[in-house]
């Protein structure tokens, strides 16, 4: 009975509030305000706040909670030693074995590369200048890639 009238109070200040600003001439922000203070009332029409207010003052919804915490440690601590251990899988070298083996093989160990039809092959590329030891020799790459591009 208190929750609910809790709650219709906090629905009834939010829509006062809502007024007050859409009064200032902030329509978008009063009608986020009023949706805002709409929903404690709509708990309390549902039975949510009932349900709640019951929920949190029941010994047995808090040993539920206890059984649900101690179900939550169990999974944690077997995933913990599961990883620990190295999963279920076989033996340490094993796993390994099999991730070698794994790397090695290839998607389609008898392709082959793909053929470029002429009309699809690049243009034949200039060839690049000797590099040679001097500082000016640094930039040739560079101007030979910009000269390519027509800068």
């Amino acid at each position: 009975m208190i929750a609910e009238t809790v709650c219709s109070a906090v629905s009834a200040a939010g829509l006062g509030i809502a007024v007050v600003t859409a009064y200032r001439k902030r329509f978008l922000a009063a009608a986020r305000i009023a949706a805002y203070s709409l929903v404690p009332v709509g708990l309390v029409m549902t039975g949510v706040v009932g349900w709640l207010a019951d929920t949190a003052f029941s010994p047995t919804a808090w040993a539920g909670f206890g059984v649900l915490g101690a179900a939550w440690a169990l999974f944690a601590t077997t995933r913990a030693v599961e990883h620990r251990r190295g999963g279920t899988r076989g033996t340490r070298a094993e796993r390994k074995a099999a991730a070698r083996g794994a790397e090695r093989d290839a998607v389609a160990p008898a392709g082959s590369a793909p053929s470029l039809s002429p009309a699809a092959r690049p243009a034949s590329r200039p060839a690049a200048a000797p590099r040679g030891t001097g500082s000016g020799d640094d930039f040739s790459d560079i101007e030979a890639i910009l000269k390519k591009h027509g800068i």
